[in-house]
């Protein structure tokens, strides 16, 4: 036990130390000046079935204060609870950003669901309004008044191609309070924001909530067609832009929200499951070392100390405590971002044991024919 507990411990002094400090949360947008003109941006929001969360999300799109042309195309991808109707109805007081209610139809055989509606919103915007920007942003997205000018006004005044910020999620409930900080905290972890900002960065990702795209940039990297089938989209998109030259940039947000409820464990489990897997490109090797990895960092400090405390091992005991405490030194900013008491933080392990389990079940879902699904449809591998 005491040989495993160092190795724990020298791997959190790595994550610590060497993992671009992805346990931090002070990335948010860069200093920012207003451009000399206001570019065109178009404001594209796929949505199936989104008629219990559009009330708290359009209208704040709508009254976007934005000192330039803009205008809102949502695409209703097969909705069947009246959620293009309510749109209209939500839009109908007028005095906000115009809006047009849209939809594909079916998408065709090899696209995703979304994929394909943005793929539309896309097409409309360059009819109707030739945009220079698009703002990619989901149904459950809630923004400040401000947020579409500091998104343009940040990408403006550092030539960024790709400008994404991470919705504060819902905290509300227990289960939410105990696996969505976590879920932002794993997501930093595997994608340092400081790795994605660096000029030459081979690191890409972004965060799907909210998407400020150059629509030029979008045209040379060829999306969304090329990955028209990806399941994790949005960092399918940070890659493709990056591959094709362009800048891109993420980091946190302090007036975006998410405004989708999550009351129970079995809708936050379905919401990690559904793509964990696909993360892993469908390969059991790469699944094998997550679990593996998983257990060895975040199982096996807890482990060691009680263990060492049982069986008077006090090295044992101090490797894993040790391990422990670094674990939960990096949890702390994700908690208080999130406005959570630190006395959560020693209990990442038991997420983290959710989490394994999560990704474990998304494998053994997808083998059996219902990987990905979401809202009644399902995505195998590409």
């Amino acid at each position: 036990m005491e040989w495993i507990a160092a190795v724990s411990l020298v791997a959190w002094i790595w994550l610590l130390l060497g993992q671009g400090f992805f346990w931090r949360t002070d990335v948010r947008l860069p200093a920012r000046r207003d451009p000399d003109r206001w570019p065109s941006v178009a404001v594209v929001v796929p949505a199936r079935d989104e008629a219990a969360v559009l009330p708290a999300s359009l209208p704040t799109l709508l009254a976007q204060k934005y000192p330039g042309r803009a205008e809102v195309f949502l695409i209703d991808d097969g909705s069947t609870d009246g959620t293009g109707a309510l749109a209209r109805e939500l839009a109908a007081g007028g005095g906000g950003l115009p809006l047009t209610v849209a939809s594909p139809g079916e998408p065709e055989p090899g696209w995703t669901g979304k994929l394909w509606a943005v793929r539309h919103g896309i097409a409309l915007a360059r009819e109707r309004t030739a945009p220079e920007y698009l703002l990619l942003t989901d149904a459950d997205i809630a923004h400040e008044p401000d947020s579409l000018r500091e998104l343009v006004a940040a990408a403006r005044s550092h030539e960024l191609d790709l400008v994404s910020q991470m919705a504060r999620l819902r905290v509300a409930t227990g289960w939410e309070r105990l696996i969505v900080p976590a879920f932002v905290y794993f997501f930093g972890q595997l994608y340092p924001f400081r790795w994605v900002n660096r000029r030459g960065a081979r690191t890409a990702a972004a965060a799907g909530g909210c998407v400020l795209l150059r629509r030029e940039a979008a045209e040379r990297a060829g999306v969304p067609e090329a990955i028209r089938h990806a399941v994790i989209d949005d960092v399918s998109l940070a890659r493709a832009v990056q591959r094709s030259g362009g800048r891109i940039w993420l980091g946190l947000a302090d007036r975006v929200r998410s405004v989708r409820p999550y009351p129970r464990l079995a809708e936050l489990w379905r919401m990690v499951s559904r793509s964990a897997y696909a993360q892993l490109r469908h390969r059991p090797p790469l699944l094998l070392g997550t679990v593996l990895g998983l257990a060895l960092v975040y199982l096996v400090p807890p482990a060691a100390l009680l263990a060492g405390l049982a069986a008077g091992d006090p090295v044992a005991a101090g490797l894993g405590g040790a391990a422990w405490a670094v674990m939960c030194g990096t949890y702390l900013p994700m908690l208080r971002h999130y406005r959570q008491p630190p006395w959560a933080a020693p209990l990442l392990p038991f997420t983290a044991l959710l989490y394994l389990l999560m990704t474990v079940d998304s494998a053994v879902q997808h083998h059996r024919g219902r990987g990905a699904a979401w809202k009644g449809r399902t995505y195998g591998a590409p």
